[in-house]
């Protein structure tokens, strides 16, 4: 065993593998239950947990891609490169760029992981395959070396690491922590709230309840009750029947499941909405939480400013960055960079931006067509110069004639 090997070999025992989506018991986790089960499914059955996702998977996705040169003078759009060519058109034979990055995102968000099946052809990456993150196993072998578990309907696929495209969020080193799994409480009370809403309204709001007599009956007397109403209570109770039951000799209906009220389920669902958008990072105001309020910002702007910052930006630094190293190679990287263009989500009002403008040309900052082009506007004859306001004089020179004048 080599040195590498021998300094391995105890992590190795120590991790042996961690798989996405797997559920947390014990030191590290929870001892209990959740309230029902949770999964990718029937978390996105909660709206708050699809709004979340959704906002976040389909903002970046939108996001323009690109691939730029470094040079002395900056960086430039290099659209002739290889990945800017292969995120351009299609990434696999099944989707499209939006598709693949929306659907790696979604991964991301929900499990803490994404994972793609690279396809290389001539030392170049051909293909990017996305693998769902629940169904793939990453195991550090005694040696240090990183190998992907993939299973799938019909078997399963052992992976090296220079075979898959990794992205990890959420502070572990092998993989990354899921929200699911560790907010599995949260989400699994806001399902049975859910759940409950649904069978008050299938029962047609009808409460549970038992029928009380002030003496004993005989096992006849029973039987001959339980017939003659247990049918219209059945019905009553579905919903099925609006009729009414006539209780007889001092027969009383006495409820005993709890109304909405006693539960306090609107106040509790509203608070969930909080607690999953807590989860994921995300204002509740985005989600159309309009009641409460946030402390992120007065206006839309300030908003979805502060909502980048603190949300998006870790997501885009987490997926650039793997991008650079995986993807790219060491040599690659040194020429070029990989970034997602955020201009336009952070994009100002028309207004502020010609001020804006106005102030770059007049400072000699920008060239007219540079700003013409930010706004996709054709470049014009004369506008590659930089400009200068020239009425700005030294103060004791004012009213100095020069030259006889």
């Amino acid at each position: 065993m080599n040195f590498w090997q021998n300094m391995w070999a105890p992590i190795g025992r120590m991790f042996g593998s961690q798989k996405t989506g797997q559920q947390l018991t014990g030191p590290g986790g929870y001892a209990e239950a959740s309230a029902t089960p949770v999964t990718a499914d029937t978390a996105l059955q909660l709206s708050a947990v699809w709004a979340c996702v959704r906002i976040i998977s389909q903002t970046i996705a939108s996001l323009p891609l690109e691939v730029f040169a470094r040079s002395a003078k900056g960086r430039s759009v290099d659209e002739s490169h290889w990945f800017a060519m292969l995120m351009a058109f299609k990434p696999n034979r099944y989707q499209t760029r939006y598709e693949f990055i929306e659907y790696q995102v979604a991964n991301l968000v929900l499990h803490g992981n994404c994972y793609a099946k690279l396809t290389r052809a001539g030392g170049k990456i051909r293909s990017m395959m996305p693998m769902a993150a629940q169904q793939v196993e990453v195991q550090l072998l005694a040696d240090g070396s990183v190998v992907y578990l993939y299973t799938f309907d019909g078997g399963a696929e052992v992976l090296a690491a220079d075979s898959v495209w990794h992205v990890r969020m959420n502070g572990d080193w092998l993989v990354g922590r899921s929200p699911l799994e560790f907010g599995r409480n949260i989400f699994g009370i806001a399902q049975a709230a859910e759940s409950t809403v649904n069978k008050i309204y299938r029962n047609g709001a009808k409460r549970s309840g038992v029928l009380s007599m002030d003496k004993i009956l005989t096992a006849a007397q029973r039987e001959e009750l339980r017939a003659a109403y247990q049918g219209q209570f059945d019905q009553i109770v579905s919903g099925e029947d609006r009729r009414v039951i006539v209780l007889e000799g001092g027969m009383k209906f006495e409820p005993v499941s709890m109304t909405p009220e006693d539960i306090e389920l609107l106040a509790s669902r509203k608070f969930q909405i909080d607690e999953i958008c807590r989860w994921f990072g995300v204002p509740a105001i985005l989600v159309n939480q309009n009641e409460g309020s946030t402390t992120l910002g007065s206006s839309t702007a300030e908003i979805i400013q502060a909502f980048y910052k603190l949300n998006l930006r870790p997501y885009l630094e987490a997926i650039e960055a793997s991008m650079q190293v995986h993807l790219l190679g060491q040599d690659e990287s040194r020429r070029y960079e990989v970034a997602f263009d955020f201009e336009a989500l952070l994009r100002a009002s028309f207004k502020e931006r010609i001020e804006m403008w106005d102030k770059a040309i007049k400072g000699g900052i920008m060239t007219p067509n540079e700003a013409r082009g930010q706004e996709w506007m054709p470049e014009l004859a004369g506008g590659d110069k930089l400009f200068i306001q020239g009425a700005m004089v030294p103060i004791d020179t004012v009213g100095v004639p020069t030259n006889g004048n």
